[in-house]
């Protein structure tokens, strides 16, 4: 993947831009934010991005062609889609309403209880080293049969040119009153909270600076000021660098 470069804040000059989880770190001395949605609620924000062309008036809406279910031959069952099974449905994100590509969203993040690993990686193994760290995760819950209730997440803690240091997260649905007993430094705690602006990529791993160069330019056209570390939720699940149908979430931490 494309390496993304972070600058130290001392260098910063205003107008300059980043590429990577701290790319937002701009404009640290502005006042932040301070209206936040109510919980569970997304404002979609202004962009530059042109609105979709109003629907002509004297033209009618095509009725959806009707799909007729075809059951499995007898004897057989019908297999659920890959990451679920037949009893259990998908995990939800952080926020009920999918983001829309190009749009940018206001939204308040729930502090949810989530099973917790640490690590670091260079940038060019990073889908390679979030992937394994997540299925590290998946195999401690399971030992300890606790059920996943949420889709994967990456914090972004610390980030140089080379590489990043990383908190990855998978939410539960409460946290257990025993130490896990995978000893290999899981822990529990809770996802960021509060409020956030919502960037949605759409497209390979590879090309996720093109989404944090939008989202650093958005926050410094609007004097946002937001966190040192910013968090990806995967809402498919990740691969390789090159899949196309990668679904991610990027929050930006507002102050």
């Amino acid at each position: 993947m494309t390496r993304r470069l972070v600058l130290p804040l001392c260098t910063l000059v205003a107008g300059t831009l980043m590429a990577g989880p701290m790319a937002a770190s701009l404009r640290a001395q502005q006042p932040p934010v301070s209206t936040a949605p109510s919980p569970a609620q997304t404002n979609p924000l202004p962009t530059t991005t042109a609105p979709n062309p109003p629907a002509d008036p004297n033209k009618s809406a095509a009725p959806a062609p009707e799909q007729a279910v075809t059951p499995p031959p007898a004897g057989q069952v019908a297999t659920p889609p890959a990451g679920q099974t037949a009893t259990s449905p998908a995990r939800p994100s952080l926020v009920d309403k999918p983001a829309e590509p190009g749009d940018v969203d206001e939204v308040t993040l729930p502090a949810k209880p989530a099973a917790i690993l640490s690590g670091k990686a260079k940038w060019e193994d990073a889908v390679e080293n979030l992937r394994k760290t997540f299925q590290r995760i998946e195999a401690d819950l399971a030992t300890d049969g606790i059920k996943p209730a949420g889709r994967p997440l990456a914090v972004f803690t610390k980030t140089d040119d080379d590489g990043f240091e990383f908190d990855a997260m998978i939410p539960v649905a409460a946290a257990p009153s025993a130490a896990p007993t995978g000893g290999d430094g899981l822990r529990f705690g809770t996802t960021p909270s509060g409020k956030a602006l919502r960037f949605a990529h759409r497209g390979s791993y590879e090309s996720i600076d093109g989404t944090y160069e939008t989202l650093t330019a958005y926050l410094d056209a609007k004097d946002i000021v937001v966190q040192d570390r910013f968090m990806e939720e995967y809402v498919t699940d990740l691969k390789d660098g090159t899949d196309d149908a990668l679904d991610v979430n990027i929050y930006a931490l507002v102050k």
